[in-house]
């Protein structure tokens, strides 16, 4: 389950983000996820639940953003939505196509810092989207 190394790792980064600001708490991290990841959004969840148990992260919540797969449309000259995950072809007018432009994310896209004391309390139980 490489979602549980991506968890630490998330909990890694937002670490030496908060040292590096002086110690402060961090109440969410936020990740953008493409479904070209190769990351299934609820495994990480999970994973992240696990991984933040007895850390200074322990009532952070991790939100995820699903990032949709839109790709290049030589034949509508523009960025497409895509027919699906099988089937990378414009929805508009079914070329296939396969310069992606966004669907493959896999981001930390921001830290929700809390101002005051180190030892303030940190977020909610999880409740991530």
């Amino acid at each position: 389950m490489h979602e549980l190394s991506i968890a630490l790792s998330l909990l890694d980064l937002a670490e030496e983000e908060a040292e590096r600001r002086g110690g402060v708490q961090v109440a969410a991290i936020h990740v953008k996820l493409g479904p070209l990841s190769g990351v299934v959004a609820e495994a990480l969840l999970s994973a992240y639940d696990l991984a933040r148990e007895n850390t200074r992260f322990e009532r952070c919540d991790l939100v995820i953003e699903q990032v949709p797969i839109v790709a290049y449309c030589p034949n509508c000259r523009g960025e497409r939505a895509v027919i699906s995950v099988q089937e990378i072809c414009c929805a508009e007018c079914g070329t296939p196509t396969p310069d992606i432009r966004t669907g493959r994310e896999l981001e930390l896209s921001a830290l929700e810092i809390i101002d005051g004391p180190a030892d303030a309390t940190c977020g909610s139980p999880a409740e991530s989207a």
